[in-house]
């Protein structure tokens, strides 16, 4: 739906989405937005039927997506050595 048919008919959308729909809203053709109740899944979602009853009972909240992009790469905690050096490096302290 388009911005301009949502705003004349909020009203009803808000019901629709109370009832449980998902409302996926354009501009200029493009999915831009997405309307639903505070703990449903995404429409493309690949939820688990008994967790969806969990969270529309409030008992848990569905995490969101998982990305790579979401955690900071970490650094090198020691450098490159070889085998033969770290076997050495071991064998070196008893």
């Amino acid at each position: 739906m388009g911005l301009r048919e949502l705003k004349n008919r909020l009203s009803e959308y808000v019901r629709w989405v109370r009832a449980g729909e998902t409302i996926l809203v354009t501009d200029r053709g493009e999915v831009v937005a997405e309307l639903r109740r505070p703990g449903q899944p995404p429409a493309d979602a690949d939820v688990e039927p008994g967790l969806l009853e969990l969270a529309s009972q409030g008992l848990l909240r569905l995490g969101g997506t998982n990305s790579p992009d979401l955690y900071p790469a970490m650094p090198p905690v020691l450098r490159s050595l070889s085998v033969t050096e770290l076997l050495n490096a071991e064998r070196g302290e008893r």
